[in-house]
């Protein structure tokens, strides 16, 4: 977004993440990984070993004309190295100091070790994302380290940098992924609330429990997901499938979530779209305003018009696909 930005990687093999999901090919020409390419690209790096003085001063003299700091050691750490925050604030009063951890830099959880499937297996999350025979699933996007670390850091350090630029007082930003998740799991909030316990499979609005929001399998075992979750949308569906005698069940309208009612009727919509492919589904229903869209794998979505004509999905020399930031300013 215009920052200017420069990472700081240990002396030797640098970041570990050079080498994570690295090819044969990238490994024989010494080329960081597209996972570590995508999430770096257009930083400046410095290799300091931070344990030596002559490196950690110079550590020091980047802070003097920098904004922010970000750090994701366990907390300690930095106190260690003598660059903590106490130290940090003292050299720039204004400097705004973010770190990022799995628990926080308080609690007695504080120095354990963490990763994304912790935080989301202690946040109620992975309970949430279980198929229909109860089995937790493994999302395939990190989520935790997502939207509980990096975003949440993103708010927390712009404000900070807000606070910063009017009063000349900095501030420590201590964002830990595991709060950062909880936060976010607000719909199972809903139900403990209610009823003191998180819902299962197919029993609450948003996870499988009504027909007009769900996942349907296509006859050609590809899927589709229909978000119709407004009557409006609802009615409109049913018109276009041919079916106006289900359009006035819905959970809007007193339909039981996760009842009887709601999941024979789910199997019914099931059937229907059980017997076309995808590809006539989409044909179906292009231009139809009721929130139906294909399930797509990436490589689907990096050719899907929607992200060409956003700009989202671009090309290299090499033909090869990369995702853009998503913050677009008009």
């Amino acid at each position: 977004m215009g920052a200017d930005v420069i990472k700081v990687e240990d002396k030797g093999a640098g970041d570990y993440a050079r080498n994570f999901f690295q090819t044969p090919e990238e490994e024989k020409s010494q080329t960081p990984s597209v996972f570590y390419r995508s999430i770096n690209h257009n930083k400046k790096v410095v290799f300091l070993d931070l344990k030596v003085d002559q490196d950690r001063n110079e550590f020091l003299e980047l802070v003097k004309s920098s904004d922010l700091v970000i750090e994701s050691f366990r907390p300690g750490v930095m106190w260690r190295l003598g660059i903590g925050h106490e130290q940090l604030l003292k050299l720039k009063p204004s400097l705004v100091y973010c770190a990022i951890t799995g628990y926080g830099m308080t609690g007695s959880w504080k120095n354990q070790a963490c990763h994304d499937i912790n935080s989301l297996a202690l946040t109620g999350v992975l309970d949430q994302m279980r198929d229909l025979d109860g089995r937790p699933i493994m999302p395939n996007i990190q989520i935790a380290d997502v939207l509980g670390g990096a975003v949440s850091a993103a708010m927390g350090c712009l404000a900070a940098l807000w606070q910063s630029q009017r009063s000349g007082q900095g501030s420590v930003v201590d964002v830990s992924m595991t709060d950062g998740v909880l936060a976010h799991n607000v719909t199972a909030q809903v139900a403990v609330h209610h009823s003191g316990s998180a819902p299962g499979p197919t029993e609450d609005l948003l996870n499988g429990g009504v027909p007009c929001y769900n996942l349907y399998q296509c006859k050609d075992g590809r899927w589709i997901a229909l978000g119709a979750l407004e009557l409006k949308f609802w009615e409109i569906f049913c018109s276009t499938v041919g079916k106006s005698e289900w359009a006035g069940l819905h959970w809007s309208l007193g339909q039981a979530i996760g009842g009887p009612e709601a999941l024979d009727l789910r199997d019914k919509v099931q059937a229907l779209i059980q017997t076309q492919n995808r590809a006539n589904w989409e044909r179906q229903f292009s231009g139809v305003d009721c929130c139906l869209t294909p399930v797509l794998s990436l490589d689907e979505t990096m050719k899907h018009p929607l992200f060409g004509e956003r700009a989202m999905v671009q090309t290299d020399a090499e033909g090869k696909p990369w995702i853009q930031s998503p913050v677009r300013f008009l």
